[in-house]
């Protein structure tokens, strides 16, 4: 019997699953709203997100908006976007409806490297949900944002869709957000627009972490380590090139509910599988 034990034991600790972030809103998005706003205004008494990385400078991501999210239970959340055209933007689907919160407003931060202050601040409510988006498991974790039109400038621009059927295994991609710098970023922390490099991994190498329910072909997933994304940073761009050549590979989807410092891949929604969609909406 102790023989059966053991084996029984190897077997549920090899098909262990990691679990991901489903209930965004209540577990992250609240809980860095508070924390970012906090930090900002402790910024303007002293003048001086994602994990690791650098700090960016205002117009290095003019394509990149932040999201002030008003919930349906008035509370307050956040996560970021992208602008795909001077109407646009192309966010997370759950940062509109996860499991268990439904957003009724976000608050489009354009031009700024602040979350809830400064830059151009859009007020919409016009957001299209992909049609197959599952808040269980995140498949197919897309929205589209609709907003008055914008008007580019050198901080504020456009980013590409990604353009062929590459899986991008081994690329080095750019990710950035407003999201926390570590698992245990403190409330009074300088709270800017950050930025990192991932590499991109296999989908079979992600699927031993978190399992073939949430790795899909339409997922991409960016190893993990000393520098990974976040909480806060939902929504957000994953990019390849730089400046005007810069394209988008991905959508900050999800990551483990264990932290970001703990080695495991971030995961994204593969903008590639989702082109047609994307592109018949903007």
């Amino acid at each position: 019997m102790k023989i059966l034990f053991i084996i029984i034991g190897l077997v549920l600790a090899a098909t262990a699953q990691e679990p991901i972030t489903i209930n965004y809103h209540e577990d992250v998005g609240i809980l860095e709203a508070r924390r970012i706003k906090l930090a900002e205004r402790a910024l303007d008494f002293d003048g001086s997100r994602v994990v690791g990385g650098q700090v960016s400078s205002l117009g290095q991501f003019p394509h990149l908006a932040g999201l002030v999210i008003d919930l349906t239970s008035g509370r307050q959340s956040v996560c970021g976007s992208s602008l795909l055209s001077n109407l646009k933007l192309l966010t997370a689907a759950h940062c509109w409806r996860d499991i268990r919160n439904q957003a009724r407003l976000f608050t489009v931060v354009l031009g700024s490297i602040r979350l809830f202050t400064g830059g151009v601040r859009i007020d919409t409510n016009n957001v299209e949900v992909h049609g197959s988006y599952n808040p269980t498991n995140l498949n197919n974790d897309l929205a589209i944002i609709t907003i008055p039109r914008v008007s580019f400038t050198n901080i504020i621009n456009r980013v590409a869709l990604v353009t062929g059927n590459s899986n991008f295994v081994g690329t080095i991609a750019t990710a950035a957000g407003f999201g926390r710098t570590g698992d245990a970023a403190s409330v009074t922390q300088s709270q800017q627009l950050r930025h990192i490099n991932v590499q991109v991994v296999t989908n079979a190498f992600c699927t031993t972490i978190y399992g073939p329910d949430v790795v899909i072909s339409s997922t991409l997933c960016t190893a993990g380590g000393r520098q990974n994304i976040c909480s806060g940073d939902s929504g957000g761009p994953l990019t390849i090139g730089s400046g005007g050549n810069s394209q988008l590979i991905g959508v900050v989807s999800f990551g483990s509910r264990s932290g970001c410092q703990r080695g495991h891949p971030g995961g994204y929604a593969r903008v590639s599988s989702f082109v047609s969609w994307i592109k018949a909406r903007i």
